[in-house]
């Protein structure tokens, strides 16, 4: 008999425990991150040659960049990228809600 009411953990609560939650939060972001540089490739035409090359360097750089499963990326490589795609680049801190 179910009664509508949840049993257990929200799904948050379950990666924290396992101590997922950094890495699926890191994931998300990159994702996040990937997609909204392919949407801006594709409005501008760019290939990922041209791309790579206005931020001088490799293509395989850039598609470490690209790669929405990859969350390693550093600052310089998002600046680079953000500048080559006549783009700023905002990355702020947030404290979590209730703090």
């Amino acid at each position: 008999m179910n009664t509508g009411k949840n049993i257990g953990t929200d799904f948050e609560e379950f990666l924290a425990e396992d101590g997922l939650l950094e890495d699926a939060r890191a994931v998300a972001v990159k994702r996040v991150l990937a997609w909204q540089l392919r949407q801006l490739m594709e409005r501008q035409a760019l290939t990922k040659v041209e791309l790579a090359r206005r931020m001088h360097t490799s293509r395989a750089a850039l598609d470490r960049l690209l790669d929405p499963e990859n969350p390693a990326v550093t600052l310089h490589t998002l600046h680079s990228a953000a500048q080559a795609l006549g783009c700023n680049l905002k990355i702020s801190l947030e404290l979590p809600s209730g703090t």
